[in-house]
């Protein structure tokens, strides 16, 4: 196989969380790209009815959205076996669905419920989804499982910035539940590969999207590259590497896709 044929993803089905929007959708965009069919879900279906559609017309394959509460056992039960059920494969799942849950940011004020979603949405549902989707990869004997952690699992952020600049910030439990997505990661790593199924990780520094200027500015003088993420160009590279043959040597990484912002902490 050449270098380049080693990133098509022809004849296989990849599973993306939170596929219908924000570095989601660019997750299901590269893997479909390269030639892969989708399963994609979202907790609205129109949502992800809307995405599939985007993306059959724009690569020609074969989608199939679907909803999805990963935090909910019982349907990521139900969800994974639909998949399974489609094509008789999955080959790559993407454990992308998570995110900042709203509500007071502050430690000492936030509301104990709100530290328990946050855990429960960035690492208890995607620990569900590896499980219940893995076991269909380690009964085929291969498959690629690619979880999105952050670098706020990684290292201590410089809370002035925020402050300086007014934004608002991630609470602490984000990087708590972040950070145990990278020792997953490892660890079923550890577990898994022997069983044919590698397992890693992306953890995306910060991506402009909006915020106040003077925020990044800040972020973007922090960051060796002068810059912050780019929606729609900057995921997309890494996660076809990872889900595909190029890295097929490649196990139990973290991949910082961070403009080398972390390697100046």
């Amino acid at each position: 196989m050449s270098t380049l044929a080693s990133f098509r993803l022809d004849s296989r089905v990849s599973v993306v969380t939170g596929g219908a929007r924000g570095l989601g959708y660019d997750i299901a965009d590269a893997l479909a790209e390269a030639g892969s069919d989708l399963v994609i879900t979202s907790r609205q279906q129109e949502t992800v009815d809307e995405a599939a559609d985007k993306f059959r017309q724009a690569h020609g394959v074969q989608v199939l959205p679907l909803t999805l509460d990963h935090c909910d056992f019982d349907q990521v039960v139900a969800v994974a076996q639909q998949a399974a059920d489609w094509q008789g494969r999955i080959d790559v799942l993407v454990n992308n669905a998570g995110g900042g849950v709203g509500g007071i940011p502050d430690l000492f004020e936030r509301p104990p419920e709100a530290i328990k979603t946050m855990i429960e949405t960035n690492l208890i549902g995607p620990m569900y989804c590896c499980r219940e989707f893995g076991r269909t990869m380690v009964g085929a004997g291969r498959g690629s499982i690619i979880n999105i952690a952050s670098i706020a699992g990684m290292c201590g952020r410089d809370r002035r910035m925020y402050d300086r600049t007014g934004l608002g910030q991630q609470p602490i439990g984000y990087a708590a539940a972040k950070g145990g997505v990278i020792s997953m990661t490892m660890d079923l790593a550890g577990y898994l590969t022997p069983k044919g199924v590698r397992v890693n990780a992306i953890s995306p520094g910060g991506f402009e999207r909006g915020q106040v200027q003077a925020f990044i500015d800040a972020y973007s003088d922090a960051t060796p590259m002068g810059r912050m993420g780019r929606d729609g160009v900057d995921l997309k590279g890494a996660i076809l590497f990872l889900a595909s043959d190029a890295s097929a040597y490649v196990t139990g990484q973290n991949l910082a896709v961070d403009g080398g912002f972390v390697m100046w902490k």
